[in-house]
């Protein structure tokens, strides 16, 4: 049995993709995500939640606010690699992770998280993490 709580926010950002399989996208664009980060637990905590909304969604917000507004081919940490939404939602799951190590959501006891953007209506991406 697994419970999953998850938070949601967004990101607006600019970057260009190598390569012929990018098409037009190789030139510099914009894109708005939105972000759905899913922290999951097999048992919940002593008061009966997998961890606080309040908390995860200001841990969200703050690694967001590291990308949103950013031309991402600027950025050391994507030098060299091309940011698609992949490698995006990889990218952050590792800065949420770091967060709950670090105690930002408290004391949780985590079997995973997950991280999704959605680059549109018709189109997302995500990425698991087990913990």
């Amino acid at each position: 049995m697994t419970y999953s709580l998850t938070v949601r926010d967004h990101i607006m950002i600019a970057h260009s993709l190598t390569g012929e399989a990018f098409g037009p996208a190789q030139r510099l664009h914009g894109a708005t995500y939105v972000v759905d980060a899913t922290f999951r637990t097999s048992a919940l905590g002593d008061d009966g939640v997998v961890v606080d909304i309040g908390r995860a969604g200001e841990v969200l917000r703050g690694i967001l606010s590291l990308l949103s507004y950013r031309n991402l081919d600027e950025e050391p940490e994507f030098a060299g690699v091309n940011t698609t939404t992949e490698r995006l939602c990889g990218a952050i799951a590792g800065k949420l992770v770091a967060a709950v190590r670090d105690g930002a959501l408290g004391e949780v006891r985590l079997t995973g998280i997950g991280v999704t953007l959605h680059e549109s209506h018709v189109a997302w991406a995500s990425y698991e993490v087990e913990l």
